[in-house]
């Protein structure tokens, strides 16, 4: 796997965490600290994305 497309995974998954945030935000009855290991796990594809896009 090239380091491009690596970073477009990433992207991916990113993105993808980002509707499960917006959707747990609204759900009725989903725990805050649900929501919080979800925003924790897109903040650490974000860093690594960032990492990998300096590195490149």
């Amino acid at each position: 796997m090239s380091l491009s497309s690596h970073v477009e995974e990433l992207k991916k998954k990113h993105r993808t965490l980002s509707d499960k945030v917006e959707e747990a935000q609204r759900a009725p009855g989903v725990r805050d600290t649900e929501i919080a290991e979800l925003k924790k796990q897109k903040l650490r594809l974000k860093e690594a994305i960032e990492k990998l896009s300096a590195n490149a």
